[in-house]
Parts: C-alpha cells; structure tokens; sequence
C-alpha cells in the first residue's frame, strides 16, 4: 500500500494551532514550525520577503558599471543562455536597458551550432560591433577562456549566473552569483539565472537615482512576470524570496500587456487572468524550450519583446509548430530507442543507447520516459550541430546520476549534472563502449537505495466525498507549488474504477472513473502521459475492478459545474 507521511507531532500541533490539520500538517512539512513562519509562507510580500541586491558580492560594483555605460552611452551584450531561465532574464535586461535609454543588444548563443555558455565566436563577434559591457545571464560562471578573451579585446564582463564554477572563477570584472564563492554573505542561494538578472536590475535603480528620471519608482515589478516564469521553469526551490518571486510573477502574468505572452496563452487554450504555476511549468515553458530545441532561441525572445501585434501572433505560432516538433521528433527518437532495447538480448542496471541522427537537444525528455519505464538510469547520446557526441542522462531516486558519471569519469569528454539528470559529452572511440564502462561503475559503487525508498508518500487520506471547492481553496493558499513546496498527494483507498482508459492523438493519457461504494460519489481522474501501473492498467483492467489511488487536487478551469479535478499518479489495484 502506498506509505503515509508521519502524522504531525503534538509541539507542532500546538505551534501552528491556528491553522486545521491538514494546513498545520503540510506547513510542517516544508519546514514551517511557528506561527510566524506560516503567516510568512501564506502570504508572501514584497516589501518584506525580498533581500537587499546589494549585499550579494560585487553587486555593488556591477551596479556601478551597468549605470555608467547607460550614462555614458557605451555599448552594452546582453548574453543570456537559450532556455526558459535565459531567455525571461534576456528579456527583462532588454526591457530595463531599453527604459533607461541604453544603447544595447541581446546575444543569444544558438543550442546546436555553439552549445551553452560564453563561446569565442561570439565573443569576437560583440568586439566588432563595439561592445564595452557584456553582461551575461544564466552562464559565464565556468567559462574562463571566452570571459579572458573578451578582456584581452578590452570588453569589461559582469557575470550573472546561479550555477555553480568551475575549478578557478573567471576573471571577470565582477561575478554576481549567490553560489559562486564559499564566504558569500547574500541570505539565500536559490535564485535562478533570471532572478538574479532582476536582481542586478533593482540594484542599479538603487546605486543610481538619476535612472527614477526614466523609469519611475516600482516600475521593476513589472518585469517580475519574467522573473517568476523563469523561477517557476527553472525548478530553483520556491522558498524564501523565491516563492515571492514566483508569487508576484504570476500576479504580474496575469495582467501582463506582453502581446506575444498573451497570443501563446491564447493559442495553448490558458485563460490569463488564471494563470497558475502548472500552467506555466507543462505548457508555457516547454514552447519556450522548444524554440531552441527545434529552430532559433530569438523566436522566443522576439515573442516576448515585441510591441507588433502581427509578429506576436507569427511568433506564438511559430512557437507553436517548434512544440509540435519537439514531440514528434522525441516520439520518434522513443519508438527507436525502444527498438533497439527489444533487439537487446538482456539489459544491465545502466541503460545506454544512442544515434547520430538524434538531436542531443531532445534526449534528456526521452531518457526520462525511459527511465520510468525501465526503472534504470538511462544514458541516450546523438551528434551536436559541431560534430561532438553529447546526450542527457536520467535516473532513479534509487541511483545518483552524477556519482555514477564520476564513478566512469575516463569515458567522457566533460560532464555534470544531479542526482536525478545530467548531460554529458563521450569521446567517439568510447561511445560504444560506454555501457560496459557505466554498467562496470555501478557495480563498484556503494550498494544503492531500494526502490521503496523513492515511493510517493500521500499526505493523507481522502475519501471521494469530501473533495470540495473549500477543499481546494484551502490546499491553493499554499501556492504556488513546485520544487520545495510540492503540489499535496493524497491517498484515496478502495475506490471503484467504473472506467478506464487511454486518450489522446497517441493515446499516451489515461481517463478513470472513481467511484466510492458506501456514498456513490463519483470523480474523474486524469493521468497525462501516463507511465507505469496507470499506464498498464489502462491496458489490462476491467471496470469495476477496485483501486486505492494517488491523486492532486486541481482547479478545472474548462468546466464551471464541477472547478475540481483530480490528477492521477499512481494506482494500485486491490
């Protein structure tokens, strides 16, 4: 059966004792034990959840130079990476540049001719065209060559990034990351590219009055809308000034004047003045992605930016057809990969697959599938536009990805990544016997965590009765949800599946019909690519069968009589 998070304790009960059981049992576990920190954590505030810019290490001295090369009318780069962190935090620097009168331009590096991060080619490129002041979004952190080169041709670097270096730091004339150095004094270090972008933004405003003569006092909240879709996209936990981020983002996204945004959410079906997280984490940020995965990064910067109501529109359309694309290309790329696993005559505890015509952009969504089918770290490699082999990784909670890369370190060009993903590099004489080396690594590495150790674990039980508007009014004043602060799992026992089934162009989501035996009441559950038990038992169940299921809690927003909807996760038949 599926385990149940431990019941609250009674000192907690106590010190949240304002608050029901359930709200008091889910503040809790986030971390949340006074009455303080709840009242802190439900509603979010501007004014008081946002640190000071200027204590993060030489934000003052980036703020200083930003200012005056606006004043003095110096050429400005905005370099920002091509995904959903990048391109929000290009976006917002050109519309804060743009206010105050500066003479700039956004350079975008393109995904499959000249990779992630600050390259040499663009470097020179930004020297012929007059650039004194790159300012770099997302990247820079670790690219020591390219930032030397930039000053050697007598272009100063301000590095704004959240990842973490490298063995030496650039040398750069200032790097404004909350992860970069072991002694930084910023409180919090969970910022994304994006946030930390708006970050050195608000800090210039702060270092440089005159700039009020432009852009009037709380203009800045304006371009929370691409702060927030960044913090949201990037899945940087939403704690601390994060979740105020993300907060005032999605206010500001609701109300945003941006044409491309409001053409994209009107082609994606999203009603703007209800935009939520989930909205903007599967619908919003995978076209974002897919306009480098699939054609030129700048479609999705122009979208953002433009003030022309026609290239909106052929932007958010063109978005559109590169998402399209992306799945069918990632289908394409999954019934082959799962092809050559059924030529396989056994399979090892690493899965390693590849091809030179798959696009390397597109591995990392198929290797997740993958993984979750085969319940195995999944390595899948393809040929880059520049000739080298890369490919993401995807693993299990059972199997730390990135250990088990060290653990085969001989066997790649360059690597990185987390527990659960990377991306790696293979040298092409080691491609093929890549398997064998990762498969030998496993083996030598401590013993791994069972399976059981990754299961979801349901909140609490539910029965299907008391699923209620209240109910999720009450669950959506912990929003918005994501990494750190998890949409709420509960555990419904015993239900009646009156039906299920598979739906979709693919047939690839999952459609049950609940039904509770003692009150009759019945909800529709939904599970979108469905993966697993759901998956199977979609296949393989009779209606009528009985279930105990996972579900969250939703608001419909396609249906006035019934707001509520439930999201399948896992099902276990009884």
């Amino acid at each position: 059966m599926f385990p149940l998070h431990e019941p609250l304790t009674e000192p907690l009960r106590t010190a949240l004792a304002e608050y029901d059981d359930l709200t008091a049992a889910l503040l809790a576990r986030r971390g949340i034990v006074d009455r303080d920190g709840a009242r802190r954590f439900l509603d979010p505030s501007y004014d008081r959840d946002l640190h000071d810019p200027l204590m993060m290490t030489d934000m003052p001295k980036a703020a200083r130079r930003m200012a005056d090369a606006i004043a003095h009318g110096e050429r400005i780069a905005v370099w920002s990476d091509y995904d959903c962190d990048g391109i929000p935090g290009g976006v917002l620097l050109h519309d804060f540049l743009a206010k105050a009168g500066a003479d700039f331009e956004n350079y975008i590096p393109h995904r499959h001719f000249e990779g992630y991060g600050v390259n040499m080619l663009g470097i020179e490129t930004l020297a012929k065209r007059g650039t004194k002041l790159i300012i770099t979004v997302d990247s820079g952190i670790t690219d020591v060559a390219a930032i030397a080169r930039a000053k050697a041709l007598g272009i100063d670097v301000i590095v704004t990034d959240h990842h973490l270096p490298g063995d030496a730091l650039p040398d750069a004339f200032a790097i404004v990351n909350p992860n970069a150095r072991p002694d930084e004094r910023y409180p919090f270090k969970g910022l994304c590219g994006a946030g930390v972008a708006w970050k050195l933004a608000c800090a210039t405003l702060a270092i440089e009055p005159s700039l009020r003569g432009r852009i009037p006092v709380g203009w800045e909240k304006w371009l929370l809308d691409m702060a927030g879709l960044a913090t949201i996209a990037d899945m940087v936990p939403l704690a601390d000034e994060n979740r105020a981020i993300a907060a005032y983002g999605l206010l500001v996204m609701r109300k945003s004047p941006r044409l491309g945004l409001q053409k994209l959410l009107r082609m994606m079906r999203v009603e703007q003045r209800t935009l939520t997280e989930g909205d903007v984490a599967f619908m919003l940020a995978p076209r974002v992605n897919a306009a480098s995965r699939m054609g030129e990064p700048r479609d999705a910067f122009r979208l953002f930016v433009t003030g022309d109501e026609t290239e909106a529109e052929n932007l958010a359309r063109t978005l559109e057809k590169h998402n399209r694309e992306r799945k069918a290309h990632a289908g394409a790329i999954t019934r082959a990969a799962r092809e050559k696993l059924k030529r396989k005559e056994s399979l090892g505890a690493v899965i390693v697959l590849g091809d030179p015509a798959w696009r390397p952009a597109l591995l990392g969504l198929v290797a997740n599938g993958i993984a979750d089918e085969y319940e195995r770290p999944v390595f899948l490699w393809g040929r880059e536009g520049g000739g080298a082999l890369k490919g993401s990784v995807r693993s299990t909670a059972a199997v730390h990805a990135l250990e088990l890369m060290q653990a085969a370190q001989h066997a790649f060009v360059d690597f990185g990544g987390h527990a659960a993903s990377g991306g790696f590099t293979v040298k092409d004489e080691m491609v093929f016997d890549l398997e064998r080396h990762l498969n030998e690594a496993f083996a030598a590495l401590p013993e791994q965590t069972g399976s059981d150790a990754a299961a979801l674990h349901a909140d609490a039980e539910l029965a299907l009765h008391e699923i209620s508007p209240g109910l999720l009014r009450k669950l959506e004043r912990l929003a918005p949800f994501g990494e750190a602060n998890p949409k709420p799992v509960f555990l419904i026992r015993d239900a009646h599946l009156d039906s299920i089934a598979r739906f979709g162009k693919g047939a690839e989501h999952v459609k049950a019909a609940l039904r509770s035996p003692e009150t009759g009441v019945s909800h529709e559950a939904i599970a979108f690519f469905a993966k697993g038990r759901t998956a199977h038992a979609a296949d393989r169940t009779e209606p009528g069968t009985r279930a105990s299921v996972l579900v969250q809690l939703e608001r419909n927003t396609f249906s006035r009589k019934n707001p509520v909807r439930l999201r399948l996760l896992d099902l276990r038949l009884v």
